[in-house]
């Protein structure tokens, strides 16, 4: 069966759900989406599933381990970056109503995709929406807000064909 290249929407039933979909933003930047899907087995195999608890307590062996691990991408600052936003997903989700209480908890998307990014690791303003859109959460029109942000974007603009294409 092959590899899908396009992410898919999912309905997040776990935190490690929202942060497989975090890690894959942080991952696919700047390479194709084709290159990242085909080792994507290998990432949750060295994230423990994304298992947020075990991902959150990662030191430098688990770091070193990753780095010379087949199939991850080895960049220290993206392993580095998965860690502590499991680490700052953990503290959302002690809070009333858990991480998915926080990502309803602005006033508009402006002020979300601002707290978002301070936040959490490489996570520019395309990942923001990207990672909203992936875990169905409420993002503004697509052809409206990428005129907000510099570039093309055809890998978007793909995902977001792709997901209207698909039966409800």
């Amino acid at each position: 069966m092959p590899v899908p290249t396009i992410p898919e929407q999912i309905s997040p039933v776990r935190l490690g759900d929202y942060l497989e979909v975090m890690t894959r933003a942080v991952f696919q930047a700047g390479l194709s989406w084709q290159m990242i899907a085909e080792r994507w087995d290998a990432f949750r195999e060295g994230f423990c599933g994304f298992d947020v608890d075990r991902v959150a307590t990662f030191d430098e062996g688990d770091i070193d381990r990753l780095m010379t691990m087949d199939g991850i991408l080895h960049s220290s600052r993206k392993i580095r970056a998965t860690v502590k936003n499991a680490q700052v997903m953990l503290e959302l989700d002690r809070r009333p109503g858990g991480f998915a209480a926080y990502l309803r908890s602005f006033p508009g998307y402006t002020a979300f995709a601002t707290d978002f990014r301070r936040r959490f690791k490489f996570m520019g303003e395309m990942n923001v929406w990207y990672f909203l859109f992936c875990v169905s959460e409420p993002v503004p029109k697509f052809e409206s807000w990428v005129k907000t942000i510099s570039g093309d974007h055809p890998r978007m603009r793909e995902m977001v064909e792709q997901a209207r294409k698909r039966p409800c």
